[in-house]
């Protein structure tokens, strides 16, 4: 089988003049490389395509492909994530992972909790900020926690999110509003334990790999899962299995639920945190789960549950050919 590859590389877009923050959700190039590798392995051919542009010119140049593994994140705007699966079901390419509807739902974390909140399932209440008159018409009780509404990777995410009183609120928020031209997320602030799951397959087919609990060290300064925290996950975090097999089970429920309600395909993360009550409650999915080998969630999270890189690149594209096979692409 021949298997396209399409990215947004992270040093492209630094060489654009693009800020660390602004870029920090693009793939390295060893992800690329992992990800090349271990497809190759699996006896399939692969070319790398790169980003939405230039796919585009490699279809308009008549290359084609039986498949795509699809790790883009799109660099503009609120449904960019959506731009490389729209135009692979416009020529009608089987792709990996979420379609064009889901990627843009997800990224919208408002939109997103909408549609689990429908669907019955426990989320923290919430409002969107989009200029300051919005803030005098939150009824949410404090602690909140603020964040951008529409980005990955911890980017806005800081010591500054968790906020205590009107004063911060407007800070956090107009903040947010200002370097990431977005609106802000204003959730009620959940104490309790915070884990991601880890979801393979499609529809019924879905299942969790495991549910992994983020311990903060003590060193910490603010046991708030930022991208800080993430960038340097080895001296500031801890990452270990939930150990109480009923919590595990209730937080595999609700992480595949709401995966299923939010239409995710193939491969997907489900972040969860508990209220005071231990409660598990959804905070968002990403439907294009980081695969740099040693430092994303997902693969730190197989490993600790006997699943290596290679095999979960090959369990992605095994659910992906058994969902697309004999099926249509579009309509």
């Amino acid at each position: 089988m021949h298997i396209g590859l399409t990215y947004d590389l992270k040093q492209d877009y630094l060489d654009m003049g693009w800020g660390p923050e602004e870029a920090a959700e693009f793939d390295s190039i060893e992800t690329i490389g992992a990800i090349h590798a271990a497809i190759e392995r699996l006896g399939h051919r692969v070319s790398r395509i790169g980003n939405c542009r230039a796919l585009m010119k490699a279809l308009v140049s008549g290359e084609r492909w039986d498949m795509v593994f699809n790790i883009a994140e799109g660099a503009h705007g609120r449904g960019r994530e959506a731009q490389v699966p729209a135009v692979l079901e416009c020529f009608s390419i089987p792709y990996t992972m979420c379609d064009p509807l889901t990627a843009a739902l997800t990224l919208d974390k408002a939109m997103a909790k909408r549609v689990v909140r429908d669907n019955g399932l426990a989320t923290p209440d919430f409002s969107v900020v989009e200029k300051t008159s919005d803030i005098d018409r939150i009824r949410l009780g404090f602690p909140l926690f603020v964040k951008p509404l529409a980005e990955g990777t911890g980017k806005g995410i800081s010591s500054r999110s968790l906020v205590m009183n009107p004063v911060e609120l407007k800070a956090a928020a107009m903040a947010i509003i200002e370097q990431h031209q977005q609106p802000a997320l204003v959730e009620t602030y959940l104490p309790g334990r915070e884990v991601t799951a880890g979801i393979l397959g499609t529809g019924e087919t879905a299942r969790a790999i495991g549910v992994m609990e983020i311990i903060f060290k003590p060193q910490i300064e603010s046991a708030i899962y930022s991208r800080h925290a993430k960038d340097n996950y080895r001296d500031l975090v801890e990452y270990k299995l939930v150990e109480e097999a009923w919590l595990a089970q209730e937080a595999r429920k609700l992480a595949v639920s709401a995966y299923n309600a939010l239409g995710c395909r193939d491969v997907g993360r489900v972040d969860l945190k508990a209220d005071g009550r231990g409660k598990w409650q959804f905070l968002e999915v990403n439907p294009l789960p980081g695969l740099h080998p040693v430092d994303s969630d997902l693969p730190i999270l197989a490993r600790l549950n006997g699943i290596e890189y290679s095999e979960l690149i090959e369990k992605i594209i095994s659910y992906t050919i058994e969902r697309t096979s004999n099926k249509p692409v579009c309509g």
